[in-house]
């Protein structure tokens, strides 16, 4: 993973003229597309109105009946309580997982911030085992930076 090039790119989506939805859609697309075990990307939201839920934005992968998770339910909303990235290398020995998929064997969540409130994540399952790395870890938090900066 050329994580330079990756992350100059996300930037050139990012920056383009476009609804912010679209924008989002392209950079899951991406991701998926060029990270061999990525195999589902999508941003979940704060729901505006509830604060305490989040919702389902642009995803690229197998549909997902979580459409809405309240906080800490689940990784995602594990980590919207916790307000910090979320690993789980084996989905199977996590209690609190809410399966997507039977494929899926391990997950990342990243928080979006905005003005220092957590605004949503970049949620990544794997049909791999242990996938994800340190470097892993630092990409996708400047990735979710550079989101950050776009809402």
């Amino acid at each position: 993973m050329d994580e330079k090039k990756m992350l100059d790119d996300i930037k050139k989506i990012l920056s383009k003229e476009a609804p912010l939805n679209s924008k989002l859609l392209e950079v899951c697309k991406y991701l998926r597309e060029n990270v061999e075990h990525y195999d589902w990307v999508g941003f979940y939201f704060v729901d505006k109105d509830r604060k305490d839920e989040l919702v389902l934005g642009p995803f690229d992968g197998e549909p997902t009946e979580h459409v809405r998770i309240k906080f800490g339910q689940g990784i995602c909303g594990q980590a919207a309580v916790r307000k910090d990235v979320f690993i789980v290398q084996d989905v199977s020995k996590e209690t609190n997982y809410l399966s997507c998929s039977p494929e899926v064997k391990s997950e990342i969540v990243v928080p979006i911030f905005k003005n220092g409130e957590i605004a949503g994540e970049l949620d990544i399952d794997s049909h791999k085992l242990s996938p994800f790395s340190k470097k892993d870890r630092e990409f996708l938090e400047k990735v979710a930076e550079m989101v950050g900066e776009n809402l």
